[in-house]
């Protein structure tokens, strides 16, 4: 495929008129069904809140991230961006392409029914979907890369066994893909991957990378039937977690319990909360022995290694270097048939997962294994990278 960094002046044109009034082209994908209203009033609001980012108390802890070299390179997710938009018509490059710092970035939702932005798989032709999951390939590893389409395959097993087929919001190819910027290894990009259950925010500065908020999650979490019979996500994401629960002292299991009894939902950092405040609860893990802060760490690395090899480790890093200012809290019971949630909290990552009630199988006020959502945000205004980007901006302004 050719490599096309620049659009065609009449599309550039008409992408820089566009792109101003953002919110409009949430109507260029058809209506949305159910709750796409209720939804599009949260987003109106959350948007009119000035982003902060995550934090314990409403303030966010400066100094926590700085722009600096990684030694890892991002040249690959670079070049597979350019091959993306080169492949793309004018007018879907148009309804694709944002400014670095737009509010498309916090558009994103985990409900199946809110109108998204961007080119869908759906109108891609079989080369223009390769070389969007070339994308995503350069940026994620390759587990992260196949939870990703595993999630899109149940998305249709969803409409499967619900008779929603042909549905706005589900089906394998109603996912979204914009990119924010100029893909460069110098200046600020990024790209956005958007659909029902699975998000992935993707912002570079030079061979930095923070890929939050990252969302993960499935109704069904398995498919026993079907065109994807047998396809299945977030398993061991749920069982590590239960075995590291249960490898705790009594002690410190009432240290790092909540409740004991599941609510049909309980997380906190979903679409539509950037600025949420929680306070640190739990378990300190600077109170695990040598062996459990290895477990907690290899469950904490699930999440952190849907990034590329080499990002993943130097997030970890900085996961580390807080280690003795994180906390581990529970929800729910720890035997083998139990629903729970878990939360990992430390200033510069938290991660999520949460056993749901059923949504789109039926409506029950009680949680299960068969619903799943998962979130990991970076606290305290680095989501998106906004820390970085800001850093950057006040020493380059654009």
């Amino acid at each position: 495929m050719a490599h096309h960094p620049f659009v065609p002046f009449f599309a550039l044109f008409v992408f820089t008129c566009l792109t101003l009034p953002t919110a409009a082209l949430s109507q260029q994908k058809g209506k949305a069904k159910g709750g796409g209203n209720r939804f599009a009033e949260l987003e109106k609001r959350a948007l009119a809140e000035p982003f902060v980012g995550v934090t314990v108390d409403g303030k966010v802890e400066e100094g926590l991230f700085e722009i600096k070299s990684t030694g890892v390179a991002t040249e690959p997710v670079v070049a597979a961006a350019h091959e993306f938009l080169g492949g793309l018509s004018p007018e879907q490059q148009v309804k694709t392409r944002f400014p670095v710092d737009d509010d498309e970035w916090r558009r994103w939702a985990n409900q199946h029914s809110l109108p998204r932005q961007g080119v869908s798989f759906e109108e891609m032709n079989d080369e223009q979907r390769e070389l969007a999951f070339g994308l995503l390939g350069a940026g994620l590893s390759a587990r992260g890369l196949e939870t990703t389409q595993d999630i899109m395959k149940l998305n249709h097993t969803i409409a499967e066994l619900s008779g929603r087929e042909g549905e706005y919001g589900y089906g394998r190819w109603a996912y979204f893909m914009t990119v924010m910027g100029e893909p460069s290894e110098t200046e600020p990009w990024g790209f956005q991957f958007d659909g029902h259950h699975c998000v992935i925010n993707y912002f570079v500065l030079g061979d930095q990378v923070v890929m939050t908020p990252l969302f993960l999650g499935s109704e069904p979490v398995w498919a026993d039937g079907g065109l994807y019979e047998g396809t299945i996500v977030l398993q061991e994401e749920q069982n590590q977690a239960l075995a590291f629960v249960n490898s705790l002292t009594d002690a410190q299991k009432v240290s790092a319990v909540l409740k004991s009894a599941k609510d049909g939902t309980n997380s906190n950092t979903e679409a539509f909360h950037d600025n949420v405040v929680i306070p640190y609860e739990g378990l300190p893990v600077s109170e695990l022995n040598e062996s459990q802060k290895a477990a907690f760490l290899e469950l904490t690395a699930l999440w952190i290694h849907n990034l590329k090899e080499g990002h993943a480790k130097v997030k970890m890093e900085e996961v580390e270097e807080h280690l003795d200012r994180t906390r581990f809290a529970w929800i729910g019971g720890m035997d083998s048939e139990s629903v729970f949630y878990y939360r990992i909290h430390s200033p510069v990552v938290l991660i999520e997962f949460d056993h749901q009630r059923p949504i789109a199988l039926g409506r029950d006020s009680k949680a299960t294994k068969n619903h799943i959502h998962a979130t990991v945000r970076t606290p305290n205004g680095n989501d998106y990278g906004k820390d970085l980007l800001k850093q950057h901006l006040k020493d380059h302004p654009h």
